[in-house]
């Protein structure tokens, strides 16, 4: 399985990025500062790194350059809603594969990794390919079945934590499953795992969520 690295300060962007290529079929490791990120690549070493550009801490381009100081050979994607042209053109010149804007589109994103990356069920790297291509309706075909196979396991896991008491799990359980739903358009369920995601950063396990979490999943 190929290994991608999520770097973000934000929690719910991290997490939403993370679960799409979870479920594009990637294994994938979360990190919320450079410290986090440079020592997680050094022990991973990962087939691809996704980093917001001004977060963590405006270090963006810092990362990709310490990376790459560090002889990390991943392929380096970069996700932004507040990169100036200059940040965007150091990412670029590091030998960022792009930057997409936020909130990130799931074909885009899938269909870029898939052409330029290479990745599961990947075809060799395509020099030609940029961010402003078309989709494939086929590949939102099967990112929309990878979601339905994996959401079983997804509300498990959420219920799991739910049974354990385990309010930090159940909220990152939750707010993964919530960018991924809101991302492939299943707005019910991602409104609902924010709820509970918010609930359980506080604290709180409630049960009658979990049965609305079920109803409005189809499970």
């Amino acid at each position: 399985m190929l290994t991608a690295l999520v770097v973000d300060a934000e929690a719910a962007d991290r997490a939403r990025v993370a679960g799409l290529l979870r479920v594009a079929g990637w294994g994938v490791r979360e990190a919320a500062d450079t410290g986090q990120a440079l020592a997680l690549a050094r022990r991973l070493d990962p087939d691809l790194v996704v980093t917001d550009l001004p977060a963590p801490a405006g270090q963006g381009p810092a990362l990709l350059r310490r990376l790459r100081l560090a002889g990390c050979r991943a392929h380096l994607l970069v996700v932004t809603g507040e990169a100036g042209r200059q940040d965007r053109e150091a990412a670029l010149e590091v030998g960022a594969l792009a930057c997409l804007p936020k909130p990130v589109d799931a074909g885009l994103l899938v269909d870029l990794l898939r052409r330029r990356a290479g990745g599961p069920d990947g075809t060799a790297p395509s020099p030609t390919v940029g961010p402003d291509d078309d989709v494939d309706a086929a590949l939102v075909d099967r990112l929309q079945d990878l979601y339905a196979r994996a959401l079983p396991s997804r509300l498990t896991a959420i219920a799991d934590g739910a049974r354990a008491g385990d309010a930090p799990a159940v909220a990152r359980a939750s707010a993964t499953l919530a960018g991924t739903s809101a991302q492939l358009g299943h707005p019910e369920v991602a409104a609902v795992c924010r709820a509970i995601a918010r609930d359980a950063r506080r604290g709180v396990l409630a049960h009658d969520r979990l049965v609305e979490l079920r109803a409005v999943a189809g499970g």
